[in-house]
């Protein structure tokens, strides 16, 4: 009788994951009170895919809709899986965005608005890869702005799950829901196997895929907060009482003693043989801090160096993730952002955070992110024990550095490479980077990118110079906007005392620029280059700022 009576209300009930993105969202907000902002009839459609020979679609793949939910304001931002698989670009990233920024400034001004992120996604966009990667920093700083003042929750509910970047946002979030079918990490299967091979993870091999990433694995290692059934009614249900709940006093991405006891629980498979790894090697990243160093380089973890600098008047703390060929990790021993790396810089930060609290915002110290390394730690141990919440933390306390009153500057010397630079360096109120062959800053390596997007390297190389955000040049990269200064040196391996002298100048100016600007990232969008390049961010948030009411 009771099984009898469990498949009835099984059949009865309404599948949420076959919807689309924007009956979802309508599905969730109250009957009446909803209306669609910035909508496929304002027209607004990624500049970059058409002259790839892709199709673009008038909303980018990103629904906003504002309304109430359980009687509160809030806004739902849903993102349709069906198109480009749920690859977040300009235009649906600044969607994103400004969302939360306009739902942060009501909140400010007294009506609190919550909002739901509905998270079906593979991350960055690989046809606007670099640009894909500064939105999802836009995204998270954006969300990290809200969740200080409302509920931010995040919904997982389809097989496609959330993956890339916007896992790191999935980290950020107040509340995380997920279905019993959800998926949560950092790097999908595809994406490991083609980084480290069919030994490391095998893309086809559901049910590994699914013990490792699924809702009910994430829900049951507390990597998300609760397991709901694919029905409509009690997933609304679900969110109403995560909003209901308010802000708490510490979020998921701010334990970062509970993240690093979890993560001790790792067993890393491949010790290394300590005789035959040798001595850490010099790195540009290595290079560049003692040259900028006043003193000796420390370090918690030997692959997260640290040093104080002095910047005309201020001493500054520089942070680098360097290779540690004794890692007990062996996807994390060349310099990659991994789970130790992703807490020890989140650990440094907030640490620096606190000693200064008692400053005047004007005399808490500048940090910065010295930038010199291959990517994140493409893993299966790490994504068993939640990679993308250990980039979270680090996110986190770089943004919460920032809005405290912290000059956070990046300075890139070397290679810069995807969720690595999303953790560490691209929630900067300045970015520097040295204009040299050797700077390399993209959303994924290139033959990588090749085998997911079915090209071949030369084809990829044919795009990058037609179409600006594939690049791999960091001139170009430096013409989306993003570069507030590019750095000319002689040498940039080994830095000549001119060089030194030439990057502590810029790096001085920068925090003179950082203290002076606004404390979240919308300088980014009002740049010389962005003006120029990111025409179709501004439409953007133009649009969803006159709409919001």
């Amino acid at each position: 009788m009771t099984s009898t009576t469990d498949w009835a209300a099984r059949l009865e009930r309404t599948s949420f994951i076959e919807l689309d993105a924007r009956a979802r969202a309508a599905a969730l907000l109250d009957d009446g009170a909803a209306y669609e902002l910035c909508g496929p009839f304002d027209r607004i459609e990624s500049p970059w895919l058409e002259p790839q020979g892709v199709v673009p679609q008038s909303d980018d793949g990103v629904v906003v809709v504002k309304g109430r939910l359980g009687g509160r304001p809030a806004v739902v931002i849903a993102i349709e899986q069906a198109f480009q698989g749920g690859g977040i670009g300009e235009v649906s990233g600044v969607k994103i965005a400004t969302a939360l920024s306009l739902a942060a400034r009501d909140s400010r001004a007294g009506t609190t608005t919550a909002a739901v992120l509905l998270l079906e996604t593979g991350g960055v966009r690989l046809q606007e890869a670099n640009l894909g990667l500064a939105t999802v920093a836009e995204v998270c700083s954006a969300l990290l702005e809200l969740r200080a003042l409302a509920p931010v929750v995040g919904v997982i509910a389809g097989a496609l799950g959330c993956f890339g970047g916007m896992s790191i946002a999935a980290g950020l979030c107040t509340k995380l829901i997920m279905t019993e079918e959800g998926r949560l990490g950092l790097d999908g299967p595809a994406v490991i196997e083609s980084e480290a091979g069919v030994a490391e993870f095998d893309a086809s091999d559901h049910p590994l895929i699914w013990s490792i990433t699924g809702g009910r694995k994430r829900t049951r290692t507390g990597l998300a907060d609760e397991l709901v059934a694919d029905d409509v009614a009690t997933l609304r249900s679900a969110v109403i009482g995560a909003v209901a709940q308010g802000v708490p006093a510490e979020h998921r991405s701010q334990r970062i003693g509970e993240l690093r006891a979890h993560i001790e629980a790792a067993r890393p498979s491949e010790p290394p043989d300590l005789a035959a790894a040798g001595g850490p090697p010099m790195t540009r990243g290595r290079a560049w801090t003692q040259a900028l160093a006043d003193g000796g380089v420390n370090g918690g973890v030997p692959s997260v160096i640290s040093a104080d600098v002095t910047l005309g008047e201020d001493l500054a703390r520089i942070l680098t993730v360097v290779p540690d060929p004794h890692s007990p990790y062996h996807r994390a021993r060349r310099g990659e952002v991994g789970l130790r790396e992703g807490l020890a810089l989140a650990s440094e930060v907030t640490g620096t955070v606190a000693e200064d609290a008692h400053l005047p915002d004007e005399r808490r110290r500048p940090i910065i992110a010295l930038v010199d390394l291959p990517s994140q730690a493409y893993g299966r141990v790490e994504e068993t024990f939640g990679i993308h919440q250990a980039l979270a933390a680090a996110v986190d306390a770089y943004a919460t550095a920032r809005a405290a009153g912290h000059p956070v500057i990046v300075l890139i010397v070397g290679t810069a490479l995807s969720g690595g630079l999303l953790a560490h360096g691209f929630q900067a109120n300045q970015v520097l980077a040295l204009d040299d062959p050797g700077v390399l800053i993209h959303a994924m390596h290139k033959e990588a990118a090749a085998k997911v997007t079915l090209r071949t390297v030369a084809e990829l190389d044919e795009l990058a110079g037609r179409i600006l955000p594939l690049s791999y040049d960091v001139t170009d990269w430096a013409r989306l906007g993003l570069c507030d200064e590019l750095l000319t040196v002689e040498n940039a391996d080994v830095p000549t005392e001119r060089d030194v002298g030439r990057a502590k100048d810029a790096l001085t100016a920068a925090v003179a620029r950082a203290r002076r600007g606004p404390r979240d990232l919308s300088n980014r969008l009002d740049s010389p280059g962005a003006r120029r390049t990111r025409t179709a961010s501004r439409r953007v948030r133009e649009a969803l700022t006159a709409q919001w009411g």
